[in-house]
């Protein structure tokens, strides 16, 4: 996967591009939006800041809208409720708010590349999640799940195994700056459980957050 990195501070393009590659994803970085579009061709998906010495970000994202599909994940310290809505509305595929991880930055553009690419549905044990249909069967059987459930598991069933922390769950499945209650998680994480009809198969990892353990 070839990441096309477009931040004008190398104090933090720098550090992202060699976290990216150390996590396996390969980066190229710009400064300008003026020279995101010649830079398009062979990406796979774009990080783009809002905040360019040249251009608003936003416009930047409209312009590879008209041209590409290409996934964008908008990461900016612009945190502001109506920017975000902005960024989604008109074609970003995620928003994160700075400060933030690598780790958690090359998640999200593993998770996203995977949407993308592999469209088949998730086989674990005896589940089967589809997230092209929006469903999740059990040993054949149905499973009626909430919007956020399907979200949450959907996350955790990415990578089985990978303890997800708990703020990656809350910015990828509620949104990237979360206000509500530290309880939210837990809950529906304890319905999940109790719809899959496993207790076991949502571990938690205390302190940290949730991982898929094993399926029935």
């Amino acid at each position: 996967m070839h990441v096309l990195v477009v931040e004008d501070d190398p104090a933090i393009s720098g550090p992202l591009v060699t976290g990216l590659e150390r996590n396996g994803i390969e980066a190229t970085c710009v400064q300008f939006g003026s020279m995101v579009i010649d830079s398009l061709p062979g990406k796979d998906l774009v990080i783009l800041d809002l905040g360019l010495p040249d251009e608003d970000g936003l416009d930047v994202l409209r312009a590879i809208r008209k041209i590409s599909d290409v996934p964008v994940i908008v990461a900016t310290a612009r945190g502001d409720e109506m920017d975000r809505i902005i960024g989604l509305e008109i074609g970003a595929d995620d928003y994160v708010v700075k400060p933030f991880s690598v780790r958690e930055l090359s998640a999200r553009v593993r998770a996203i590349s995977r949407r993308r690419v592999v469209e088949a549905p998730i086989s674990i044990g005896s589940i089967v999640f589809d997230r092209n249909r929006r469903s999740v069967e059990v040993s054949g059987k149905s499973i009626d799940l909430t919007a956020k459930e399907f979200d949450l598991l959907g996350v955790l069933l990415e990578e089985p195994g990978r303890v997800v922390p708990r703020q990656e769950l809350y910015a990828r499945v509620w949104d990237p700056v979360w206000v509500g209650t530290g309880k939210t998680l837990d809950v529906h994480v304890a319905s999940v459980r109790k719809k899959l009809g496993d207790a076991n198969l949502i571990e938690t990892v205390r302190g940290v957050g949730y991982r898929i353990v094993q399926a029935t």
